[in-house]
């Protein structure tokens, strides 16, 4: 992932943190609702995950290159193996979109806190 600036694309949106867990996986989260994770070491490195919208996750699983997340497939996320298959700036895109889907989805008293 080293071609895909993912602090410097998502730590200055409001509200956006990040921790290690599960051991490999870098996770960015919003007001502690994560929106994307990646893959730090072994294997599986690189490997980045993200929440679409419920109506177009047939689409993007339908996509070369984009299977449904592991675990969180049932709550409408993706993944793609081997993200360098894409353009920075439309994984970038994907991942503000994530982002947003994720902050609706929190209370309205959270949102506001967050800015």
């Amino acid at each position: 992932m080293d071609e895909y600036p993912l602090d410097a694309w998502l730590l200055p949106l409001p509200g956006v943190s990040r921790e290690f867990k599960w051991g490999n996986d870098l996770v960015y989260s919003v007001a502690a609702k994560m929106f994307a994770v990646t893959c730090i070491e072994g294997p599986d490195i690189g490997r980045l995950s993200f929440k679409v919208e419920d109506e177009r996750f047939l689409e993007f699983t339908d996509r070369a290159g984009i299977v449904p997340a592991p675990y969180l497939a049932r709550a409408r996320w993706v993944m793609l193996p081997h993200p360098g298959e894409f353009e920075a700036d439309w994984i970038r895109e994907r991942l503000l979109i994530s982002y947003q889907l994720v902050r609706a989805k929190l209370p309205k008293r959270v949102q506001a806190m967050v800015g």
